[in-house]
């Protein structure tokens, strides 16, 4: 059995099983492991650059981390008794090639900087992915709204009849949110990809290293320059952690809203029966079980969240191992929120409305109320606060027939006559149907049918924009990982 390398020369005296499994990352550094290998190959070649390694040792330290790379990392690796995955790699490198070879790969580094290069490596990826869910979640939502801009319904505000809407109107609030959620992690993706190779422990190093040349190898748009902030600075994980906090908060909401409106009293959707379960006693039961696992996977992100933040507010620089804690969260926020979208996609896609049920409740709950007292403003010259005060008057009586109306009128307003003034029966049925009242709401961003075909025009192009962006950032990192491969397999041709 190899025992770890990084302890023979300070300490000494054994550790119990339940110690070292405390003190082990190898959970959460499964996650990383991949990218250390790279991340290693980069620092070698920058070795071997220069010259602070001889090349026959270069060419015995490539061979074996290629061979890690293209076959993959045995199990013993991960064991309990390697503090971290870093130290396993070395102590696996050592045991096979020896120590004259492979003690001289950790040169000019520490685990600190390494141990935060390879997180920034695994998060990039991890962003990437999240950003093209959420293009695909953004893209059913176009998708469906275009289906359904005529498909007036009705809009709430208090979980109380407002003012009638569409669909479509609805579905597009949430592309919007979406669409900021995709922006966040844009712009979060370009402080996590920094490299903080090179400095070290927290000080960088006497070799004469080249940080540069590590980070472009690695795909790294630049560096983390400060070598101490390179290493205790967590603040890009706590970053995209808050954003996918946002993120969930939004998918909670449309989740809570599809679990409403598919319950039997409010019939406006359908979920497939893929996404729901049946009762073990009553069998007549349909549940929106998984949009409901979405609304609670929420509390858990915004726990991992929570998490990392507690465990950075109190340290002191530079490097604490407190930070060793913190890297799960990152991990837990980021597999929870991307399992909830995957989900979500199919089943937004799968879901089918109830156009005539959503119309019949568009009138309901004189909803058609503000066009009615707008109808007074615009074509009897009322005040509108006046007009506002008459409806609704009015509607406190129980309708809103040109004879209430007119009442109303003259309790509040003692001489006015509305009939007199030319309101009839036909214009009051007229302000208040529903298709007219959405039809005149066709300002940018309103839920007219004139209306939301010009923001769906605007939403497909904003999607095309960003998933250009996101093909363009995987395209980088791709093409900068076959460089860094084969650069390695060229040395040791």
């Amino acid at each position: 059995m190899r025992t770890d390398v990084v302890r023979l020369g300070r300490l000494s005296g054994e550790r119990t099983g339940e110690m070292m499994h405390f003190l082990s990352s190898m959970r959460a550094d499964r996650c990383i492991a991949d990218a250390d290998v790279l991340v290693d190959i980069a620092h070698v070649l920058m070795l071997d650059k220069q010259k602070i390694i001889d090349r026959d040792i270069t060419k015995q330290l490539i061979p074996a981390l290629l061979e890690l790379f293209d076959e993959g990392i045995p199990e013993e690796v991960f064991d309990d008794r390697f503090e971290d995955v870093h130290a396993g790699i070395e102590t696996l490198l050592i045991g096979t090639i020896g120590v004259d070879v492979g003690g001289r790969m950790h040169m000019g580094r520490s685990r600190n900087d390494e141990v935060a290069t390879c997180i920034r490596i695994k998060l990039r990826d991890d962003l990437l992915k999240q950003m093209a869910a959420l293009l695909k979640v953004r893209e059913v939502l176009v998708a469906l709204s275009e289906k359904h801009t005529d498909t007036v319904m009705p809009g709430f505000t208090h979980l109380q009849h407002a003012q009638p809407t569409t669909l479509a109107h609805h579905l597009l609030a949430y592309e919007q949110m979406y669409s900021r959620d995709f922006d966040r992690l844009k712009d979060a993706y370009i402080r996590v990809n920094l490299s903080p190779l090179g400095a070290a422990a927290f000080a960088s190093t006497g070799y004469p290293i080249n940080r540069e040349l590590t980070a472009r190898l690695l795909g790294f748009d630049g560096l983390v320059t400060n070598t101490m902030d390179a290493v205790a600075g967590r603040d890009f994980a706590l970053e995209v952690l808050a954003d996918l906090s946002i993120l969930m908060t939004n998918t909670s909401r449309l989740c809570e809203e599809l679990i409403i409106w598919s319950t039997s009293f409010v019939k406006f959707v359908s979920l497939d029966d893929a996404f729901c379960s049946t009762s073990s006693i009553m069998p007549q039961k349909k549940n929106p079980d998984t949009a409901e696992i979405m609304r609670a996977r929420t509390g858990s992100v915004f726990g991992a969240f929570t998490g990392a933040m507690i465990t950075v507010k109190g340290l002191p620089m530079s490097y604490n191992r407190d930070l060793q804690e913190l890297t799960p969260n990152i991990w837990r926020g980021m597999r929870d929120a991307k399992e909830c979208l995957r989900l979500l996609i199919d089943m937004l896609a799968s879901a089918t409305f109830d156009t005539e049920r959503m119309k019949e409740e568009a009138g309901k709950g004189f909803s058609t109320a503000t066009e009615l007292a707008d109808t007074l403003v615009r074509n009897y010259g009322l005040p509108f606060r006046t007009a506002h005060n008459i409806v609704g008057r009015a509607v406190q009586k129980g309708n809103l027939s040109l004879a209430t109306l007119d009442e109303a009128a003259q309790e509040l307003c003692a001489g006015i006559s509305l009939a007199a003034k030319g309101l009839t029966q036909e214009k009051i049925d007229e302000a208040l149907d529903v298709t007219h009242s959405v039809a005149l709401r066709k300002a940018p961003g309103g839920p007219a049918p004139f209306a939301t075909k010009i923001a769906l025009d605007e939403r497909r192009k904003q999607l095309d924009k960003d998933s250009t962006l996101i093909d363009d950032r995987l395209a980088k990192l791709a093409k900068a990982k076959d460089e860094l491969i084969s650069e390695a397999r060229r040395l040791v041709a």
